[in-house]
């Protein structure tokens, strides 16, 4: 599974309600670091299927929601658990420690 195209007409829906926690990666197509992260995000989608739901935001699409966030730098990782943010991760952070920071609040 890849991950899904998050905006402001499915975040309610996708990231709020859901039953599992939601992990959002905040970026941009012209960002470079955000390139460097888009694999391991797609990577972490497919091996957490079930488990944690992945959703990538594109800031220039989503203004409301980067703003609604505070997202000063991408990219940006936030993580969801019963609709509210329980960790935040910026900049090109390796799998590693992505996973570690899912697990811990899975």
């Amino acid at each position: 599974m890849s991950a899904l195209h998050i905006n402001e007409s499915n975040f309610e829906e996708e990231v709020v309600k859901s039953q599992i926690p939601v992990l959002l990666d905040f970026g941009a197509e012209w960002c470079g670091p955000c390139r460097m992260i888009g694999p391991i995000i797609e990577e972490i989608a497919g091996e957490l299927e079930g488990k944690v739901k992945v959703g990538k935001v594109n800031v220039d699409e989503a203004q409301n929601l980067a703003a609604q966030f505070n997202i000063m730098s991408i990219p940006t990782l936030l993580i969801f658990k019963g609709g509210e943010i329980v960790e935040q991760m910026v900049g090109a952070v390796p799998k590693d420690r992505i996973l570690e920071k899912i697990n811990s609040k899975v």
